[in-house]
C-alpha cells in the first residue's frame, strides 16, 4: 500500500503538519531536520498511546520520512538531475514504517557513471546519519538492479516494492519494468522461489504459529506471510493492494475484512513492541509479552494470567492469518503453476472428486445439502494418501459452512461414526486432525477443544499452546508405530503396535489436557469430558473407563519416575497397585512418552527415557508376579548380590574379599544399584590402593539405570562437606546432575553415585582425555572437601530471568524410609545444587539421596535427608529455619542475577 492512499488530513489530528512544513521550508540543517524527525515521531508515539488508528501512524511515519528525505536531498548538487532518483524500497517502498522499521532507499542512476554523483551521495548519506536515521542504502544503475534481481529473489522482491521520492520518476518505472520482466523471473519462477523462501522461514520456527517467543514478522501467520501474498499478487496480477484480489475472485469482501483486521492487529502489536523495547525488535520475548499485556490492559483472572490472555489473542490471529495464507497460495498455485495442466478428475463419490491430485466438492452446494460432508472430507483425505491437499475453492466452502457444525451435527450418528472412522484410520490421523483444526472444524465439533485453541501457558516447560501440544501428542503416538522410530523409541514402538484398540489411545491424547485453563484439577475435569465424548460416540463401558482413567492419571507415571526412588520395591508395588493391570500400564506408558515429547522437545533425552523404561519394566514384572506376591527387599538384595558375584567371578575377583567388603555396605546400596554397577564398584574398591585419595570412576550408565548419561562413582571417607564439594566441582565442569545416590558404609566411607549430563542435557563425550580431566579434577577437590571451589557465578540465561519462580520448600517425614523428605521448587540457575549443599553443611544435615527434575524454567528437586545421628529431622523449629534459609538464599541469588 502506498502513502498516497492517505492524505495529510489523516495526520493532522495528532501531527502539526503545517509546522513540519514550515520547519522543513527553512534551510534544511542538521538541527532542523533532527528536530522535525524527533518531534514528529514523539507526536505519533503519543497518538498511538491515545488510541489513534494504526494505519494513520504506520503510513504517517513513512510520510514524515518522505518529507525529511526529500528536503535533505535538495541540499546537495545533483548534476544531470534527470539521470538520478531517490527511490524508497522494501517496506518503506510500500509506505509502511513502524518506530524502528528498516528504512531502505535506492539511489537509482542511469546513463552516467555513478562516480559523477559520488560526492553528493556521500554527503547526503552522512547527513541522514547525523540526524539520527539508520538507513539501508544502495546505489545502482537500472542494469545493475536487473542483474542483482535475477540473482537474488530477496532483492527482486525489495525492488518490486518501490516508489520514487524525488528525482526522475521515469527511472523507477523503467527499473520496475526490467526487474518484473520474464527475463528476470518468470511468474512461475518467482512464485516457486517465494514458496521455497516461506517454507524455509517456517522451518526455522518449527512450522508452527505457536512458538514460545514468536516473531511477528517471520513466524507462520506473521506479517511476512501476508506480504508474501501481496508480492505474488503484485508480480503476477499487477495488484497494488490486497483488496485487488477481490476483483480477481480470490477473496470475498468478508475475507478481505478479516485479513485486514488481522494485519492491523499485528501492526498494532508490532508498533507497541518497538516502542516498549526502544529498538527494532520483532520477537515477542517473554519480558516483552508481559509489558505488552500490561500496555493493552489485560488483567490476571482465575482462568489465565494477563500475559496468557494477550498471547492467546495473538496465537488466534496468527492461526487465522496462516489459514488465509494457505488458501490464497493454493489459489495462486492453481492459477500460476497448474494453469496449463491437463485437467484430470477422478470421482470419489457423489460429493467429492479428485481434481489434479487435490480434493474438491462436486458442486458448491455439497456442504449445504449434506453437512456431514464436512466430516467426511477428512476421512477421505486420511484414506487416500495420494491426494496432495484440498483445493482452495473447497477450503473456502469449508470456511463458509463451518457454522453448520452445531449440536445437531455433533449428535448425528453419521458424524460420530465418521470421526471414529478417522481415529481408526491406518494413515493420516494426526495430519487430518491438524487439518480439521486449521480449517476451524475440530474446535466446533469438540467445543471443549475449541476452548483450548490458542491457549498458552506462560512458562518454559510448555512450549506450545494447549491445542498444538495436544495434536503433537497424537502425532508422536502415530510416529511410535513406524519402523523408523523403533530405535529411538524401542519400548513405545513395541507396546503401541500391540495395543488392542489404538483409537482409545488417541482419544486419551485428545482429552488429557482438554480442561486446562478452567481452574480446578484439569485431569479430573478432563476425565468427565472424555466420558461424555465416549458416550456420544457409542464407546463401550470398559473402554470408556480405561480412557477416563488414562486422562485422570496421565501425569502419574512421569511424576513417579522423576520424583520417586525406583530402586525401592515398595515404590514399584504401590505404582503397580495404582495401575492394576498390564493393559492400563501399556496405554499409560505410550501416553506418557508422547506427552513428554510433545510438551518440549528438550525434555526428552536418554535419561528420562530410561527412567520411564525402568518404571515400565519393573511394574510389568510386578504385575506378572502378582500384586499379592510382591518381591521383598531380602529377595531383591539376594538376587542383586548373586548376579554381581557371578560377574566378579568371571573377572577373577576373590569372593572372600568381596563378602568382607559387602558386610559393611548396608542394604540400601544393594537395593539402589544394579548387579553390573555393584560388580564394577566392588572390583574398583578392592583394587584401589591409594587409601588417602578418593576413588573416582566414570562410565556410561547401565540399561537398568539411565543409559545415555554418565555415572560418576565416588568412594572416599565420608565428610560433612562432601556433597557440597562434589556438586560445586561438577558445576565448575559444566555438568548437570540428574540423580544422586548417597550411601555411607558402617566403617565411615561414602559410596556416592552421581548421574550427569552436560549442561545442555546431552551425553558426555567419550573422549578419554575429557573424562580423565573430570576424574582428576574431582580427585583434587575431594581430597580436601572442606576447601571446595566457590559456587559458580555463571550468567543466568535470558529466558530463565523472565521467570523468577519464588522458591517453595516442603518438608515431611517418611516413616517407611526413616528419613526426612525435602522438596525444593525454585527457578533453575547455575550453582543451584551447590548452594543447597552449602546450606546442608551449615545445618549439619546428611544427604542420603536426591531426585533432580528440571521442568522448563524451574526445578523440582527431592532430597532425602537425616540429622547428624542418621535420624529424621523431627524438630519443627529446625525444619522452619531450614525452610527459611533455603528460600532466602535461593531467592536472593535470583534477584542478584537479574
Amino acid at each position: 500500500m502506498s502513502t498516497s492512499f492517505l492524505s495529510t488530513e489523516h495526520f493532522s489530528r495528532y501531527l502539526d503538519v503545517d509546522n513540519l512544513h514550515r520547519t522543513l521550508a527553512q534551510e534544511a540543517t542538521i538541527k532542523t531536520l533532527k528536530t522535525a524527525l524527533r518531534s514528529s515521531m514523539a507526536a505519533m508515539n503519543e497518538a498511538f498511546r491515545n488510541g489513534e488508528d494504526i494505519r494513520h501512524l504506520v503510513y504517517g511515519r513513512a510520510w514524515v520520512l518522505d518529507q525529511i528525505l526529500t528536503q535533505a536531498w535538495t541540499r546537495f548538487d545533483w548534476p544531470d538531475q534527470d539521470r538520478v532518483a531517490l527511490v524508497a524500497v522494501g517496506g518503506y517502498g510500500r509506505g509502511e514504517l513502524h518506530p524502528y522499521s528498516d528504512v531502505d532507499i535506492l539511489i537509482l542512476i542511469d546513463g552516467v557513471e555513478p562516480t559523477s554523483f559520488e560526492e553528493s551521495i556521500s554527503r547526503f548519506l552522512t547527513l541522514l546519519w547525523d540526524i539520527g536515521l539508520e538507513i539501508g542504502s544502495s546505489v545502482r544503475t537500472i542494469e545493475e538492479c536487473y542483474q542483482e534481481a535475477r540473482n537474488d529473489i530477496t532483492i527482486a522482491t525489495n525492488l518490486i516494492e518501490s516508489r520514487t521520492l524525488i528525482g526522475n520518476p521515469q527511472l523507477q518505472e523503467t527499473m520496475y519494468e526490467r526487474v518484473t520482466s520474464e527475463g528476470a523471473w518468470t511468474d512461475k519462477e518467482f512464485f516457486r522461489a517465494k514458496l521455497a523462501e516461506q517454507a524455509e522461514r517456517h522451518e526455522r520456527t518449527n512450522n508452527t504459529e505457536y512458538n514460545l517467543e514468536p516473531n511477528l514478522k517471520t513466524s507462520p501467520g506473521g506479517l511476512r506471510d501476508l506480504q508474501t501474498i501481496g508480492w505474488v499478487a503484485k508480480r503476477h496480477f499487477g495488484a497494488t493492494y490486497i483488496r485487488d484480489l477481490v476483483d480477481h475472485g480470490f477473496l470475498t469482501e468478508s475475507e478481505l475484512e478479516a485479513l485486514n483486521n488481522g494485519e492491523l492487529y499485528l501492526w498494532t502489536v508490532r508498533y507497541a513492541l518497538h516502542m516498549i523495547s526502544n529498538r527494532r525488535e520483532d520477537r515477542l520475548l517473554f519480558d516483552h509479552q508481559r509489558s505488552l499485556a500490561e500496555f493493552f490492559k489485560y488483567e490476571d483472572d482465575k482462568g489465565a494470567l494477563a500475559v496468557e490472555q494477550f498471547m492467546s489473542k495473538y496465537y488466534r490471529v496468527a492461526k487465522a492469518m496462516s489459514e488465509f495464507n494457505d488458501m490464497l497460495l493454493q489459489y495462486f498455485d492453481e492459477v500460476i503453476l497448474r494453469a496449463e495442466e491437463q485437467q484430470h478428475i477422478r470421482p470419489i463419490n457423489s460429493r467429492f472428486q479428485v481434481h489434479n491430485d487435490y480434493l474438491e466438492v462436486t458442486h458448491d452446494k455439497v456442504f449445504e445439502h449434506h453437512p456431514f460432508a464436512l466430516m467426511e472430507l477428512f476421512v477421505i483425505m486420511a484414506q487416500h494418501r495420494d491426494i496432495k491437499g484440498v483445493r482452495a475453492s473447497t477450503i473456502r466452502l469449508i470456511r463458509d459452512h463451518r457454522h453448520l457444525v452445531d449440536d445437531n451435527f455433533r449428535n448425528d450418528i453419521r458424524n460420530t461414526s465418521l470421526f471414529m472412522e478417522l481415529l481408526r484410520s491406518e494413515d493420516g490421523v494426526s495430519t487430518e486432525l491438524k487439518r480439521m483444526n486449521r480449517y476451524g472444524i475440530l474446535g466446533r465439533y469438540l467445543p471443549e477443544f475449541g476452548r483450548i485453541v490458542g491457549q498458552m501457558q506462560h512458562d518454559l516447560f510448555h512450549i506450545y499452546t494447549v491445542d498444538a501440544h495436544t495434536l503433537k501428542v497424537i502425532q508422536k503416538m502415530r510416529q511410535f508405530r513406524h519402523r523408523d522410530h523403533r530405535d529411538t523409541f524401542p519400548v513405545a514402538h513395541r507396546v503401541v503396535n500391540h495395543l488392542p484398540k489404538i483409537e482409545l489411545l488417541y482419544i486419551a491424547g485428545l482429552y488429557h489436557d482438554i480442561a486446562k485453563g478452567r481452574g480446578g484439577d484439569h485431569s479430573e475435569l478432563g476425565s468427565d469430558d472424555v466420558i461424555a465424548f465416549c458416550e456420544r460416540h457409542h464407546i463401550g463401558k470398559w473402554d470408556t473407563q480405561l480412557v477416563a482413567w488414562l486422562v485422570r492419571n496421565h501425569l502419574k507415571m512421569s511424576m513417579t519416575a522423576q520424583r520417586r526412588d525406583l530402586s525401592d520395591p515398595q515404590v514399584i508395588h504401590t505404582f503397580a497397585e495404582q495401575v492394576g493391570d498390564i493393559i492400563h500400564l501399556d496405554y499409560l506408558y505410550v501416553l506418557t512418552v508422547a506427552d513428554i515429547n510433545a510438551t518440549n522437545h528438550t525434555l526428552w533425552n536418554s535419561w528420562r527415557a530410561s527412567l520411564l523404561r525402568q518404571l515400565y519394566m519393573e511394574t510389568k514384572r510386578a504385575l506378572r508376579r502378582g500384586l499379592e506376591n510382591p518381591l521383598n527387599k531380602a529377595e531383591r538384595i539376594e538376587q542383586a548380590q548373586h548376579e554381581a558375584l557371578q560377574a566378579l567371578s568371571r573377572k577373577g575377583v576373590n569372593a572372600e574379599s568381596t563378602h568382607a567388603l559387602w558386610e559393611g555396605l548396608g542394604d540400601d546400596y544393594f537395593l539402589r544399584e544394579d548387579p553390573r554397577s555393584i560388580a564394577n564398584h566392588t572390583q574398583a574398591i578392592l583394587e584401589h590402593r591409594e587409601t588417602n585419595t578418593p576413588l573416582i570412576t566414570l562410565e556410561k550408565t547401565s540399561f537398568r539405570s539411565h543409559e545415555g548419561a554418565t555415572e560418576i562413582f565416588i568412594y572416599t571417607h565420608d565428610e560433612p562437606h562432601l556433597f557440597a564439594a562434589t556438586v560445586s566441582t561438577l558445576d565448575q565442569l559444566h555438568l548437570s546432575v540428574q540423580d544422586a545416590r548417597i550411601i555411607v558404609s558402617d566403617n565411615g566411607y561414602a559410596l556416592n553415585n552421581y548421574t550427569v549430563l552436560t549442561e545442555d542435557n546431552l551425553p558426555l563425550s567419550d573422549n578419554p582425555d575429557y573424562l580423565n580431566t573430570i576424574r582428576q579434577r574431582l580427585i583434587e577437590e575431594l581430597s580436601h572437601p572442606e576447601d571446595y571451589p566457590d559456587i559458580v557465578q555463571r550468567r543466568v540465561p535470558r529466558q530463565l530471568k523472565a521467570f523468577a519462580t519464588k522458591t517453595r520448600v516442603l518438608i515431611s517425614n517418611d516413616p517407611t524410609l526413616q528419613q526426612t523428605v525435602l522438596e525444593v521448587i525454585t527457578a533453575d540457575r547455575p550453582g543451584l545444587l551447590a548452594r543447597i549443599g552449602q546450606i546442608f553443611v551449615e545445618f549439619g544435615i546428611t544427604l542420603r539421596k536426591a531426585k533432580i527434575a528440571n521442568v522448563g524454567e524451574r526445578v523440582e528437586d527431592f532430597f532425602f535427608i537425616t540429622d547428624r545421628n542418621d535420624q529424621p529431622i523431627s524438630d519443627p523449629e529446625l525444619c522452619q529455619k531450614l525452610q527459611q534459609a533455603i528460600c532466602h538464599q535461593l531467592d536472593q541469588h535470583v534477584q542478584h542475577s537479574q
